[in-house]
């Protein structure tokens, strides 16, 4: 690998955020990034082995060769300058969201343990965050609660702060860089959240930059939007959002954008409370100094 460290990107979850279409989009690129010496493994290769790998070591440090080890069986002896890794579970899954009543209790441990497997590595992590109000109906349906009462473990939905688990990441992983962005934003950034993870340039060519907005777009206005595009290419990635936006506006599938929240316990009073408290953290979150915030 020569004289300068392997580069590892983690994108780390938050659980319900994603469910692996970053990683469908970074997979469709596989060659073009493989150009630039970057390695987008399949979840079968690495998701297993590193799970089993820091559950066996059960807090304590791992042997010097261990790192040589998974690399040689994820990377298949790959030169390659940058490796990409996605898991939706690295902390935990959906059950133990609120375990012992702490939101995302496991991520120093976890984080930790996930940064220490690979010590000779610049490390980046990468998370996606989404309004409480609709981040903990979902997780609830993933969990294996019988009630929404058993799945908080007495934490109150209003409590959920993102900024409060980010400062833990930081503190876990001092000198790993750490990107965040809102899901609720996806569909405007997607083609720079594929660019940032796998390290290319922004004005690098890639395939699935819309993935997102085929899914919410209706196939009219998809095909005006791509026709628009063609005959006026923005010169800027504002730009580009913009005319995004404007064509969601206009063709947006209603029934893909709007999420229904339906529990108990969920009334329309609670969830605008936490849609409230959930924008003032990420205005918070975006001010964090040594946290890259992507924001349309």
């Amino acid at each position: 690998m020569g004289q300068q460290a392997l580069e590892i990107a983690f994108h780390i979850g938050a659980n319900c955020t994603d469910d692996d279409r970053l990683l469908k989009s970074l997979l469709k690129n596989t060659q073009t990034l493989a150009d630039h010496g970057v390695k987008v493994p399949g979840p079968g290769k690495y998701r297993r082995l590193i799970r089993e790998t820091i559950q066996n070591l059960k807090g304590a440090p791992p042997a010097p060769d261990t790192s040589n080890i998974l690399l040689d069986a994820i990377l298949d002896d790959e030169n390659s300058r940058r490796l990409v890794m996605s898991n939706a579970n690295f902390i935990c899954i959906a059950n133990r969201i609120f375990e012992n009543g702490i939101f995302y209790e496991q991520t120093e441990s976890k984080v930790g343990a996930l940064t220490k497997l690979f010590p000779d590595a610049q490390i980046d992590l990468y998370l996606g965050i989404r309004n409480p109000a609709t981040f903990i109906p979902d997780a609830f349906q993933k969990s294996k609660a019988t009630s929404l009462t058993e799945f908080l473990h007495g934490f109150h939905p209003t409590q959920v702060r993102w900024s409060d688990m980010i400062r833990r990441v930081r503190y876990a992983a001092p000198d790993c860089r750490l990107t965040v962005w809102c899901n609720e934003d996806t569909p405007l950034i997607w083609a720079e959240l594929i660019r940032t993870m796998s390290g290319l340039a922004p004005s690098a060519k890639i395939t699935g930059g819309y993935d997102l907005l085929t899914a919410i777009m209706s196939p009219e206005g998809m095909n005006r939007f791509l026709n628009y595009m063609r005959a006026h290419p923005p010169k800027t990635e504002v730009q580009k959002r913009k005319i995004i936006t404007a064509f969601l506006d206009k063709y947006a599938i209603e029934d893909a954008i709007e999420e229904d929240i339906d529990l108990p316990g969920m009334t329309g009073e609670l969830v605008f409370e936490m849609s409230e408290i959930y924008d003032q953290d990420v205005n918070f979150i975006s001010q964090m100094e040594d946290v890259h915030f992507i924001t349309p």
